[in-house]
């Protein structure tokens, strides 16, 4: 069961403004990565589900965010699919992230109570996201569909869409600003902020440093 609510769950991404986006088939790579993230002050985490038995080492990583960080919200990501949406969510996943929109997945989740986030690329996939229940949408690949102007051009017609891009976003002010400025309320962030070098060396000091930088920079560029 999913160990946050759906409320809370939107309103840590709104307060945050981040959420990093990750895979390691290493549980223990998972499990530095988790802690941290939630040291530097981000508390919503996203798993994806991209390698094999990416679904048992997800179980694992909920049980000792449960155990060892009480403040993580964990939640699945690279969701195409009801059945693998039932799946992540029985074994404690918060939230579910797909790289695309999918009707049955957001039945899946609003019969459950847990957001659901999906990927979009167009006006028309946003607004038919948001017809089906979605609260924050994700456009995808973040620059490849047009970039913060995309985000800007959106929001003029739909002031009310809620938009986290993914793809494209860097740690830096130069990439951050332009989107928190086009008015996205979070941005998802993957290996620029986890680092391949940072992942293979263990080094979750500087990833624990790079997150509270992060998390400090969006909070001066969202005005608090």
């Amino acid at each position: 069961m999913p160990s946050h609510r759906k409320l809370d769950v939107l309103n840590a991404v709104h307060e945050t403004g981040i959420v990093p986006v990750f895979y390691n088939g290493d549980i223990e790579k998972a499990k530095g990565i988790a802690r941290a993230c939630v040291a530097g002050g981000i508390t919503v985490l996203e798993f994806t589900n991209r390698g094999d038995h990416a679904w048992e080492v997800f179980s694992e990583l909920h049980r000792f965010c449960q155990n060892e960080l009480p403040g993580a919200i964990l939640g699945a990501g690279s969701i195409l699919d009801a059945g693998t949406a039932s799946m992540y969510i029985s074994a404690g996943a918060s939230f579910i992230v797909g790289p695309v929109t999918n009707p049955d997945v957001a039945k899946v989740c609003n019969r459950r109570k847990v957001a659901y986030v999906p990927g979009c690329g167009t006006a028309s996939e946003i607004s038919f996201a948001e017809e089906l229940g979605a609260d924050i949408v994700k456009i995808f690949p973040g620059s490849a569909v047009g970039g913060p102007q995309f985000v800007k051009d959106v929001l003029a017609p739909m002031p009310w869409s809620s938009i986290m891009p993914t793809g494209g976003v860097d740690i830096t002010e130069d990439s951050l600003r332009p989107w928190f400025e086009a008015g996205v309320v979070a941005v998802g962030m993957g290996s620029k902020l986890a680092s391949a070098d940072v992942v293979k060396n263990s080094d979750w000091a500087t990833l624990e440093q790079r997150s509270r930088d992060v998390v400090a920079l969006i909070k001066t560029l969202k005005g608090g």
